[in-house]
């Protein structure tokens, strides 16, 4: 049994597989360069920073989230000392 051309047609596979996917993300990543490109030349320009200067005054759900999660993380801190306390 001769061997050699099995191994020989099997690496000869392996290369042409592993071509065809070097090739298939190279036009991937050449795509999405052309998609980023075009992108960012072809957005809407961003609003300055000054314009926005007004910070509300009020109180935002967002500033109770932050509490609330404060107390939690300060109440299982005090549980976590008690346990490796005792």
């Amino acid at each position: 049994m001769n061997e050699g051309p099995i191994i020989l047609e099997g690496v000869n596979l392996m290369f042409l597989g592993m071509g065809f996917v070097f090739c298939f993300l190279a036009l991937l990543v050449a795509a999405t360069r052309l998609l980023s490109t075009l992108s960012i030349k072809f957005s809407p320009p961003e609003k300055s920073a000054n314009a926005s200067k007004h910070v509300p005054a009020v109180v935002t759900q967002d500033d109770h989230l932050i509490a609330a999660i404060s107390a939690v993380l300060h109440h299982h801190n005090q549980k976590t000392n008690k346990q490796v306390q005792a």
